[in-house]
């Protein structure tokens, strides 16, 4: 099987998210690039990236440079992929629209490997299960006033999630972080996994302080408390917190990673599919966290994401952020004890909505 050409597009949707209700809609916008690329099999393998913003027109760019220097390759070998890309952008990278790019590029060349097998990403990744913890994330932002959250928890729960993330960070006194907390807490009980995400908004002294007036209401986790960068100031935050500490989402490549790791800056990997290079590199992540015995959870696109954590045996839980579901056809959904379950089509068992690329497609 050669890859034979592509396509790609700039597609710009709505930017909300399905798990927030009751609130104003948001009049901003979204915007992905999509790529498909064709084989002299008449197969098509899906990718897509985003996180371009003001740069999605060069980050479409460099999807089409390094999906034409896949023309002509076999898409399973996906490490000569890599190499070419390496070779000919790579110093351009690791960080930022290289790494981007080059992630569609990889995720397409794994739908094409499981659909000329006949065998789900999931399966030629190992296919240790089936089925696979998510949480709900994006329903529960540091914008959003107390009482909402005190009513969005118990509706979450309602749909079936058992996993749920909130955002502090932005609270003027930690008494204000400690009540948003206390409120999520009352309002879904003691029985349901709470995560908080602080998107690297406080100082090591300060994250050390509120994550210790916390600890009484269980979190699950506290993600990216201080800067991604500061590897000492993480392990002193984990060192003084019983709490778990998550972090990763923020890296590009698999170096950071190892500094993540042998520096005991975090309890928990949080891998972002895109920015670490694609199918093949998150794996190598993965791997790398096992051998630390840590446990490895998702970033954003549960959709692909699913077959991944669920191939892994460190493999914890999917982040639910449903940003990509106007893209697809089918969209995976909550079981009732939630869990996505991994699709048994070949490859991702995704298709792109023609009906959406039509309709949202910047020309």
């Amino acid at each position: 099987m050669k890859i034979t050409g592509f396509v790609s597009h700039i597609v710009r949707t709505p930017a909300d998210n399905p798990l927030v209700v009751g609130l104003p809609e948001r009049n901003d916008t979204r915007e992905f690039v999509t790529l498909e690329l064709q084989t002299d099999q008449g197969l098509t393998g899906l990718g897509l990236t985003f996180f371009g913003g003001a740069l999605t027109g060069a980050l479409k760019a460099a999807v089409d440079a390094l999906a034409e220097l896949a023309v002509g390759e076999d898409p399973t070998h996906v490490e000569t992929i890599a190499a070419k890309a390496q070779a000919a952008g790579g110093g351009a990278g690791p960080g930022g629209i290289y790494t981007l790019a080059l992630s569609a590029v990889d995720i397409a060349c794994w739908d094409l490997r499981g659909k000329a097998e006949g065998k789900s990403v999931s399966e030629l990744l190992g296919g240790l299960r089936d089925r696979v913890p998510t949480y709900a994330s994006g329903a529960l932002l540091r914008q959003h006033p107390v009482d909402y959250l005190a009513t969005s928890g118990p509706r979450l729960v309602s749909m079936g999630f058992r996993q749920m993330k909130m955002q502090c960070g932005s609270e003027p006194t930690v008494s204000a972080s400690v009540e948003r907390v206390r409120v999520m807490r009352d309002s879904i009980g003691p029985d349901v996994d709470l995560m908080c995400d602080i998107n690297q908004l406080w100082s090591v002294p300060h994250a050390i302080r509120v994550g210790r007036a916390i600890e009484e209401y269980g979190l699950f986790w506290l993600e990216d408390p201080v800067a991604h960068d500061d590897f000492p100031g993480l392990a002193t935050v984990a060192d003084n917190l019983v709490m778990p500490i998550a972090a990763g989402e923020y890296h590009y490549g698999i170096v950071p990673f190892r500094h993540l790791l042998e520096s005991r800056s975090i309890d928990i990997v949080m891998i972002d599919l895109l920015r670490v290079g694609g199918i093949t590199q998150w794996m190598k992540v993965a791997g790398m966290a096992q051998a630390f015995n840590r446990p490895v959870v998702s970033h954003l696109i549960p959709e692909i994401h699913l077959h991944l954590v669920a191939a892994i045996p460190n493999g914890l839980t999917v982040e639910y952020m449903p940003w990509t579901y106007r893209l697809w056809t089918e969209f995976p959904s909550v079981e009732l004890d939630g869990c996505l379950r991994v699709p048994s089509k070949p490859g991702l068992g995704l298709e792109f909505s023609a009906e959406a690329l039509n309709r949202y497609a910047v020309v």
